[in-house]
């Protein structure tokens, strides 16, 4: 293959990070750090999208890189920047809102979500917001991407965008040397796991969101773990018993979520899950999860106080990071702007 192998993924800094975020991105950042160079961004540039209060920014900004350290991504090993720090990612956007096409960006769903029935009032930036996602992948030609289910589609617009690059300007990137892959690779998205979409403890139905009204629907990352234990008992459940194989999880979007967690928690499948608690009742299976999420998060939420504490050192790993995120960008965005014709 042409293109280095390298990972790129990021978090944005916005609301607390949750059990979700862990879980379906953050920890599986960590694993990766043993088969690839990995760049792990905190992406504030996709933050102000929609409004943030500055102050509470740059708090969040820091807390999403506590978060990473204190789950082990090691900032020696791996590149761990905030984005706004890289030129790269906004003008390489720039030059790809040129390139997507209309059409691709009215058929994100992700767009219509989140701008609701007032999309007239929603910014620019949102309805573009894949454009940049696609910006921040390709600007260090990253072939893997660890994503949630919920950002395949943009994933996909990524692979559009830079499939049309390769096309449009293929006698000019074979001018300068490239060969028939291109410029840009086909990035794959990584999804897998046993939770890679968790849902909200209040309603299966409803993904885990650091924007739900109701603080008991998430377990957030700074939550202590006498927290931790009572949101879990709270957690909406049914009746029923947990049953012994997975079918049995059908229609039951609560039980099947909080089987997902623990399977994920213990690096295990919900079938070995319910193999242990098939026939039991969440009066004891909750317990169990309780312990088990303690023991998981614990440690990381004080390691995360910690680091917190210290925003100078979260502000020299951010610099590092984005000096280095730098050297792999800049000489791949120049020779964009060769290929589009900026410069010669």
């Amino acid at each position: 293959m042409p293109f280095t192998p390298r990972v790129f993924s990021g978090v944005q800094p916005t609301g607390n990070l949750h059990l979700g975020n862990y879980l379906g991105a953050v920890r599986r950042f960590v694993a990766m750090q043993d088969e690839y160079p990995c760049i792990y961004c905190v992406v504030d540039l996709h933050a102000i999208t929609v409004w943030q209060d500055p102050v509470e920014l740059t708090q969040a900004t820091h807390n999403v890189t506590a978060a990473y350290l204190a789950a082990g991504i090691d900032p020696k090993r791996s590149i761990v920047f905030n984005q706004s720090r890289v030129t790269a990612h906004a003008e390489l956007a720039w030059i790809f809102n040129c390139v997507a096409r209309m059409g691709w960006l009215n058929r994100m769903t992700q767009f219509k979500e989140k701008a609701g029935k007032d999309r007239e009032n929603a910014s620019a930036g949102l309805f573009v917001y894949p454009n940049l996602m696609a910006a921040d992948i390709l600007a260090y030609q990253a072939t893997h991407v660890p994503v949630g289910e919920d950002q395949k589609q943009h994933l996909e617009l990524t692979r559009d965008i830079a499939q049309k690059f390769n096309h449009d300007y293929s006698e000019r990137l074979a001018s300068l040397g490239y060969g028939e892959d291109g410029m840009f690779p086909m990035t794959e998205p990584i999804i897998q796991g046993p939770a890679t979409r968790v849902m909200s403890l209040r309603d299966g139905s409803k993904k885990m969101s650091k924007s739900e009204a109701s603080d008991a629907s998430r377990i957030n990352l700074t939550d202590d773990a006498d927290m931790i234990a009572q949101k879990i008992r709270k957690a909406k459940t049914d009746p029923e018993p947990l049953p012994s194989e997975l079918k049995g999880l059908e229609g039951r979007a609560e039980a099947d979520n909080l089987v997902g967690i623990y399977a994920a928690l213990a690096n295990t499948t919900k079938d070995a899950v319910l193999a242990q608690y098939g026939g039991q009742g969440f009066s004891a299976f909750k317990p169990a999860l309780a312990e088990l999420a303690v023991e998981v998060l614990a440690p990381m939420n004080d390691e995360m106080r910690r680091l917190v504490a210290d925003p100078g050192h979260l502000d020299a790993v951010l610099a590092d990071g984005a000096a280095r995120a730098n050297e792999i960008a800049a000489p791949i965005l120049h020779d964009v702007k060769r290929v589009v014709g900026f410069v010669t």
